[in-house]
């Protein structure tokens, strides 16, 4: 009787795998023109973000161009006790979690605000503001930096200009460490406050009109109406884009970082991405670097399952 049992499972089984297999199949040949526009993207993925994996492995050798990825020999664990022990690694560390979590904490609900601020107007003002936000996304990092540069230039630039008709004295603020920060994060609040409000634009229109249309006639005012509608409505967006910035929170692009530092702020500046690439791309010290590297990534992985399991907790909304 188990025998016989074990013979229908695996038949039913089987079954439910050969119709799997048909499905799959119908599905395919029914919506192939959809599956043909994904498979570019998915190439590119396939070849640019999963191919390059391979070279990994050089964070646990002493790689030699000569020798290539697999020949070169194998040293284990030694570039990451390098690391971890380095006289660099806590400042590297300290500088990296304060500039992102103060990028965090100052950039992230300005996006929110600005998309119930453009919500509530109509028109052609909403438009015209519309644009004024978003153009700055597109300046270069490059000419962000320049234009930080020249308005904040002791000897020419428009801050020190207007705090010398003060009476105050020029402040070289590319070159003091205390600057550096509100530098970085005010300039990074101007350039993608606008763009990042894009999405929270999005999910307001998708608010029910019933709902605020009801509200009004209970004598509601705008801003409860905002506070009481709409931001509940976009608080499952807010959380899904929160988790996926802490996913990010040890990871900085280096080339704004990067060109914003010099040797007088270099305490406050040098961050584990403008790490990575001197050891690795200057010293030529690769396999360093790749170790640095992964390990900034198992940071930002164990953040984002954290942050994932806390809200899955405390609230509905969860990216997996």
């Amino acid at each position: 009787m188990a025998r016989g049992f074990q013979i229908h499972s695996k038949k039913r089984g089987s079954d439910a795998a050969a119709r799997g297999r048909r499905t799959l199949g119908t599905q395919l040949r029914r919506n192939w023109q959809y599956y043909l526009l994904l498979l570019p993207a998915f190439v590119y993925v396939l070849i640019f973000c999963y191919g390059p994996m391979y070279g990994l492995q050089i964070a646990f050798k002493n790689y030699k161009m000569s020798l290539g990825v697999w020949d070169s020999p194998w040293i284990g664990f030694r570039n990451f006790t390098d690391f971890f022990g380095g006289y660099y690694f806590w400042t590297l560390i300290r500088n990296t979690f304060v500039l992102s979590l103060s990028t965090l904490a100052f950039s992230f609900p300005v996006p929110i605000m600005i998309a119930l601020l453009v919500n509530e107007l109509g028109g052609r003002f909403k438009r015209t503001l519309q644009t004024i936000l978003y153009a700055p996304h597109f300046i270069s990092t490059v000419v962000l930096v320049g234009m930080i540069t020249i308005l904040f230039s002791p000897s020419m630039g428009i801050v020190n200009t207007f705090l010398n008709r003060l009476g105050v004295d020029s402040i070289y603020f590319m070159g003091d460490p205390n600057f550096f920060r509100p530098l970085y994060i005010g300039s990074d609040i101007w350039q993608h406050m606008g763009w990042n409000a894009i999405i929270y634009i999005a999910a307001l229109s998708g608010v029910d009109p019933g709902l605020h249309e009801a509200a009004e006639l209970d004598g509601a005012s705008r801003l409860q109406r905002i506070i009481h509608i709409n931001l509940p409505c976009i608080l499952p967006t807010i959380i899904i884009m929160l988790i996926m910035q802490l996913g990010n929170i040890a990871t900085i692009s280096y080339e704004k970082v990067f060109l914003m530092q010099n040797d007088l702020n270099l305490g406050v500046s040098e961050v584990i991405s403008t790490y990575v690439y001197k050891r690795g791309l200057v010293s030529n010290n690769y396999s360093f670097a790749t170790a640095v590297g992964l390990f900034n990534n198992i940071v930002n992985v164990t953040m984002l399952v954290i942050a994932n399991k806390v809200s899955r907790k405390f609230s509905e909304t969860s990216l997996f």
